[in-house]
């Protein structure tokens, strides 16, 4: 196995796909990081090590976000079948919104009639809250899957509302404080140095190089004053591991039930087979497009803009964190390069 993810790596950072990366593997209890090139191009960049500090971009609507929200109906704090509404009232103001429910949430079945959220970014925090929550709805919730940064946001508002805690905190509190994720943080520049942080893009809006803050433009308007969870987890592939070993592992780790039994089957189980699309609570399933040609149905992934994937499958008793910053110097055009990579690493682990 590691044969084969050298291969395909160095292969990729041959062809400038990403200029380093850290795979980190969990197969039948076992766990091997291997980590790949350097922080840059540069022949004088700082190598990547085993515990380097990655941007996962929108791995963080699955780890933490929508696992916190889990946990809380876990906890009986809130139902799936509860009316986002009744948590967040004035989200009710129009037609059909009085019938969003917790589940369409964690199945991304919103589709609220708004722009991008990355064109939102010359606006405040607050202003791009308003247009969020006071938007229409283009189709009924429920019957069209949408992968949407407005539908994560709305999470991290649930949690708060529930909690009086924001992503961040809760996430501290629920998962990588006793999970002994020791450098998985919202806030790296507090912590680390940014010496230890693979750095994400130059960035012509912001000016600099973007190393230790939150790549995601309107994720970093937000985190003005708030933290959602869309995006802004920074975090190493060990730390990942061990997220998706407790996963694996029933949810329990350390001697401690993270998640029930049910939810955890409700993760890996597809919710949305009526309308012909393929996604658990909180994660996409059997998504051959960067879970390779071996997934399943029980395969559970989420991936990020700057290069990330995660993936776990209990069925085969496997998981995969890749960590990279495919995004530096300049975001590529497309995707197809970075997911040719994710499908070979998924097809080696899950072979």
């Amino acid at each position: 196995m590691q044969k084969q993810i050298a291969e395909i790596i160095n292969k990729a950072i041959k062809d400038k796909i990403f200029p380093g990366c850290v795979a980190g593997v969990i197969k039948n209890g076992q766990k091997k990081i291997f980590p790949f090139g350097r922080f840059a191009y540069d022949d004088s960049s700082s190598f990547v090590k085993e515990d380097t500090i990655y941007d996962v971009a929108s791995v963080t609507k699955a780890i933490p976000a929508s696992c916190l929200l889990l946990a809380l109906v876990d906890r009986g704090k809130i139902k799936l079948g509860d009316c986002i509404a009744d948590y967040l009232p004035e989200f009710n103001n129009y037609p059909g919104k009085d019938k969003v429910l917790v589940k369409h949430l964690l199945t991304y079945t919103v589709d609220l009639d708004i722009p991008p959220m990355s064109s939102l970014k010359n606006l405040s925090a607050d202003e791009i809250i308003r247009i969020i929550i006071g938007a229409p709805l283009k189709f009924p919730a429920g019957e069209k899957f949408l992968y949407t940064n407005s539908t994560a946001m709305l999470i991290g508002l649930i949690i708060k509302k529930l909690t009086g805690k924001m992503v961040d905190v809760l996430a501290e509190e629920f998962f990588f404080k006793p999970l002994e994720m020791k450098k998985t943080t919202f806030h790296p520049l507090k912590i680390f140095k940014k010496e230890e942080i693979a750095p994400s893009e130059i960035c012509d809006w912001r000016g600099r190089i973007i190393q230790g803050e939150v790549h995601d433009e309107s994720t970093f308007v937000l985190q003005e004053k708030y933290f959602f969870g869309v995006a802004g987890l920074f975090s190493t592939a060990p730390d990942l591991l061990v997220f998706l070993e407790m996963l694996l592992n029933n949810g329990e780790k350390y001697g401690r039930r993270f998640f029930s039994k049910n939810i955890l089957k409700q993760m890996h189980t597809n919710q949305l087979a009526e309308i012909g699309e393929c996604t658990g609570l909180g994660w996409q399933l059997n998504q051959s497009l960067y879970m390779g040609r071996y997934s399943t149905a029980n395969t559970c992934g989420k991936r990020g803009f700057t290069g990330p994937f995660v993936f776990w499958d209990v069925s085969k008793k496997a998981g995969m964190a890749m960590l990279a910053n495919r995004t530096y110097p300049k975001r590529p055009v497309d995707n197809s390069a970075i997911n040719e990579v994710r499908r070979a690493l998924a097809d080696v682990v899950l072979a």
